[in-house]
């Protein structure tokens, strides 16, 4: 990009100030029904950051005007990709901060602004910028070959949909237009009530034709508000071949339990087959299922309204209430248990499955049960326990690294010298004396002279003290940590004071006359300890002068009015002026010296509080907070803002971040480690005749027909809350066993979670059962997959489905756990066209008289 588009836009502020006002503005925006925000390619706004971080005006990582060609399918109708995701193909802006970049930088010739809405949320519907709006297919019931299409908000009326197509179709004002919506078999349904949304008339992005005939399976959902978890769970059990074949066959008719009090009166299983049957009739591209998400609230209140879930926790409830609507057993009868006793663990494990399969017998035990040998030892007596139990899921913890990598920014003493920013690497669960020690090993500073501070809009957001925890500091805070001149053992002679620049603004009262000013704040502020008996205006100039001295073109010191050096200045010193004197450098720029004599109403030191506003006292001991207020026309002389923005980066900041990478392997191995029980949930030792806290150690004892894996990326501790975006890496296929030969494993299906603990979306992958084509679900959306794709650190649950079934014995021989598999890629269809999309758009008709 040439200097020329930089001329495009208006002259932008210092690289510091940009970035400020817009990390400013996605810092404190949020969600409000009806605002606009707007997509922007990431690397884009990735390229920006580096930029305006740069702190250099000629720097190569310019990003150019916006160009968000990356996100369109093609220049001529600049129609959104499908499948992009946030944070990693575009970001999320508020219109403010778009406005004042595209102010800025201007954007590429021909682009539409991508502008989003927030719609109102309807119900328990939460607030979301809409990405994606509706697609419709629009046409008059008497010319249906003329067809439009038009994009909608889920939060629309109908109404909106119908004045749309008056104007589309040029329909005259004031006639009678009746509104019909096309469905699957032909029928058409008519849209009474004009005031309900797009989102409760269940209009998606995808066409109900009578005409379609698809591939069974390749359906996808309807997201009925924040239901994608629900979505993505459906699609991986549809696309489990033992589960659908089994409700499609109906062989679930003659093994409903409407009389089991743990179940649902069939009313679960009913609901689920009417949904898998739509699915895989072929004649749907997208099916909506309201119906199964009603009945599932209903038997899970977790589950009502339109709040964001967790995929495996519908899993969990679903399985288990498919499981009790289905089971075979009427009448379950009371088993007492038995201690291993030194019996062989066969013949114990043998035991077990058939006590379990006295009282669960039905299709979801067939198919997703196995078992754990459950090992406890009790740490006085060494009594070994042994049981055997069974399982539906595995839920495998990942690595959790122990150390944190954290990115800081020292400013030296040296008035001279930039700020330079670290990475530094800390325990995670340490505190803020860590830091600085980390820090310290770096700058050779001793962590006693450090103060750590959170750096927030031009002002301390929050101070911290050496013993805090390190949790309380979010990675995207900007942390600066400033060298003292004492040590703080030192400290109880010295004040230390935050100082902060302001800016006043001259306004004029015209109905009284009078005039006053506001200050707004800039720069960065600086933490310095003063002695407490050099706090006088005259040290205090001179200190703040001589730590500003990189940022400024002059110094000062008190003058009296007839020229000669005033050496003591009192507050009331009105008759006290300051002499203005610009360095060397300036005097070079304009081939001579200047003296500016400046008033004392140009350059003030205020005590203010934390949150920038005047205070009555000076330097009160409670008020340790100090600003010096700038006449404009003197900041814009001599305030060098280029300079004050620039920092240094340490060769740590050259070392790359690697993504973490783990093996599925791994989190199995972690899964059956041994672990001592928590003081909450301790063990009754039938020996000691007392709860003792044992050793326990899991193994995977038998694997079921079809094993689902829950990789738990959600962790949560007395202190932290994470979600873990390690990459795991799962075989597509593998095999493992004791037996000859040896029992395998096909991945067939996994839910993905993007995003953080309190948002994300849910999506699927899941190889189709009748034709081997890997398909991506994405709500009612499903485009071609391949296996190279699927291996991402969006993985959330696993499932494999064993190819070997025929061969499956009542309980299966002990195995090992899983491993990776040699054996050969089976040979599974791929298409090259990766993104086709399957999806089309609804259909409405309307007839006018």
């Amino acid at each position: 990009m040439t200097a020329n588009s930089r001329c495009s836009a208006a002259e932008p502020p210092g690289l510091e100030t940009q970035r400020r006002e817009i990390e400013s503005l996605l810092r404190e925006c949020e969600l409000r029904a009806g605002d606009s925000w707007y997509v922007m390619e990431r690397r884009w706004f990735e390229q920006w950051k580096e930029f305006v971080e740069n702190g250099d005006q000629n720097s190569s990582s310019f990003p150019g005007q916006i160009d968000n060609s990356e996100l369109f399918e093609d220049l001529d109708s600049y129609h959104l990709k499908e499948r992009l995701v946030e944070n990693e193909d575009f970001v999320l802006v508020p219109a403010e901060a778009w406005h004042k970049l595209l102010a800025w930088y201007g954007i590429v010739d021909g682009q539409p602004p991508l502008e989003r809405k927030v719609p109102a949320a309807a119900g328990d519907f939460c607030l979301c910028v809409e990405v994606y709006p509706v697609e419709i297919f629009l046409c008059l019931h008497s010319n249906m070959e003329n067809v439009i299409t038009a994009q909608f908000s889920r939060a629309d009326t109908i109404q909106s949909i119908q004045r749309a197509m008056c104007q589309g179709f040029s329909v005259p004002p004031g006639s009678e237009c009746r509104l019909w919506m096309k469905s699957s078999d032909s029928s058409c349904e008519r849209l009474r009530n004009v005031h309900m949304s797009v989102l409760d008339a269940c209009l998606s992005s995808g066409m109900d034709q009578d005409s379609y005939r698809g591939q069974p399976g390749v359906c996808g959902l309807t997201n009925l508000g924040n239901t994608c978890f629900m979505n993505s769970a459906l699609q991986c059990l549809s696309n489990t071949p033992p589960l659908t074949e089994y409700f499609l066959r109906s062989s679930y008719l003659e093994e409903l339990n409407f009389t089991n009090p743990l179940g649902m009166k069939g009313e679960i299983a009913e609901a689920y087959a009417d949904v898998i049957k739509q699915m895989w009739s072929g004649r749907h591209y997208s099916v909506v299922p309201r119906v199964f998400k009603t009945k599932v609230g209903h038997f899970a209140s977790q589950f009502l309204g339109y709040q964001q879930h967790d995929s495996q926790e519908l899993l969990s409830f679903l399985l288990d209430g498919l499981h009790e609507d289905l089971n075979r057993v009427k009448n379950k009868e009371y088993i007492e248990l038995r201690d291993a006793e030194g019996r062989p663990d066969q013949e114990v494990a043998e035991e077990a499955w058939r006590n379990h399969r006295r009282r669960n017998d039905s299709v979801i035990v067939d198919t997703f049960h196995g078992l754990f040998k459950s090992t406890l030892v009790c740490p006085e007596c060494h009594k070994v326990s042994v049981t055997f139990d069974p399982f539906c899921y595995l839920s495998v913890p990942l690595p959790v690294s122990k150390e944190r990598v954290m990115e800081v920014f020292f400013v030296s003493l040296d008035p001279y010298a930039k700020p330079v920013q670290h990475r530094v690497v800390v325990p995670k669960a340490g505190k803020v004396s860590d830091l600085c020690s980390a820090l310290s090993e770096m700058t050779n500073v001793p962590p006693s002279q450090m103060v750590v501070a959170d750096v927030f809009n031009h002002r301390f957001y929050k101070i911290y003290n050496a013993d805090e925890s390190l949790s309380c500091i979010l990675d995207r805070d900007d942390i600066f940590v400033y060298e003292l001149s004492v040590q703080k053992e030192e400290q109880e002679e010295h004040v230390l004071l935050a100082l902060y620049l302001r800016e006043r603004s001259h306004y004029r009262d015209y109905g009284s006359g009078s005039s006053s000013y506001g200050t707004s704040l800039f720069g960065h502020p600086l933490l310095l300890s003063v002695p407490r008996s050099s706090c006088s205006h005259e040290e205090l100039y001179n200190l703040f002068l001589q730590r500003l001295a990189r940022k400024t073109l002059f110094t000062i010191q008190a003058v009296n009015s007839n020229g000669t050096t005033e050496r003591g200045v009192g507050e009331g010193g009105s008759a006290v002026s300051f002499s203005c004197k610009c360095d060397t450098h300036t005097q070079q720029r304009n081939n001579s010296t200047v003296v500016n004599q400046v008033s004392r109403q140009e350059v003030v030191i205020q005590s203010v509080q934390s949150f920038n506003t005047n205070c009555s006292t000076f330097l009160s001991a409670a008020q340790p907070y100090v600003a010096i207020d700038w006449d404009p026309e003197m900041k814009k002389r001599f305030y060098n803002e280029n300079e004050a923005e620039k920092y240094m980066k340490h060769s740590s900041m050259e070392v790359p971040q690697q993504q973490t990478t783990v093996q599925l392997q791994e989190c199995i191995e972690l899964f059956t480690t041994v672990e001592t029980l928590e003081e909450e949930n301790p063990w009754y030792c039938p020996v000691c005749k007392k709860h003792q806290l044992a050793t326990k150690k899991l193994d995977l004892w038998s694997l079921p027909e079809v094993l689902i894996i829950h990789l738990k990326r959600f962790s949560y501790t007395k202190f932290t809350r994470e979600k873990l975006d390690s990459i795991v890496e799962f075989p597509l296929r593998y095999a493992h066993s004791r037996e000859e030969p040896p029992s395998r494993y096909d991945l067939i299906a996994v839910s993905n979670h993007y995003g953080g603990l309190r948002d994300g979306h849910y999506t699927s992958y899941a190889r189709n059962k009748d034709n081997g084509q890997w398909y991506y679900f994405d709500d009612s959306k499903v485009t071609y997959a391949s296996e190279d794709q699927i291996v991402t650190n969006a993985a959330y649950v696993l499932f494999y489905h064993r190819q070997d079934k025929l061969r499956k014995p009542t309980l299966p021989s002990p195995i090992t756990s899983p491993a990776s598999s040699t054996e050969p890629a089976s040979d599974i269809t791929s298409c090259n066209d990766d993104d086709a999309e399957l999806g089309a758009t609804s259909y409405l008709t309307m007839e006018t008289d």
